[in-house]
């Protein structure tokens, strides 16, 4: 059988892709509760995750890390942004403005890993022409 990597920046960006998605789930979460009392706000760590977890070896190539790193490596965590920070007497540390433009910025994270998906894909396309 043929082993090959062809498909390791596919799964990569796959679960950045899922990561994105927890975090636009969690902001807007965010946003919904707003008002409630005592609520801290959500947020989904990925990118120290994948920073880790490609390594920081400077003589090693990135195809290599990308080849070399385990999908279980690459869950997101959720967690508790400022969970004993408050700026309101009410106890929520939720800015909605804030909310909003990380929300934004998320989307456009998110919809920039789905046009790198279709790209690989595309790109295994031509190859197989």
């Amino acid at each position: 059988m043929v082993q090959t990597n062809v498909f390791d920046y596919v799964r990569v960006l796959d679960k950045a892709a899922d990561a994105s998605w927890l975090r636009n789930e969690a902001i807007s979460n965010n946003i919904a509760n707003v008002a409630t009392p005592g609520y801290k706000r959500q947020d989904v760590a990925f990118e120290s995750v994948l920073k880790s977890a490609l390594g920081s070896s400077r003589y090693v190539s990135t195809d290599q890390k990308v080849a070399d790193v385990r999908s279980a490596a690459l869950d997101p965590r959720p967690y508790t942004d400022y969970a004993n920070y408050s700026y309101r007497l009410d106890g929520n540390n939720v800015d909605v403005d804030n909310e909003n433009v990380m929300l934004a910025q998320n989307q456009l994270k998110y919809e920039g890993l789905i046009n790198s998906i279709n790209q690989e894909f595309a790109n295994l396309q031509a190859v197989m022409k």
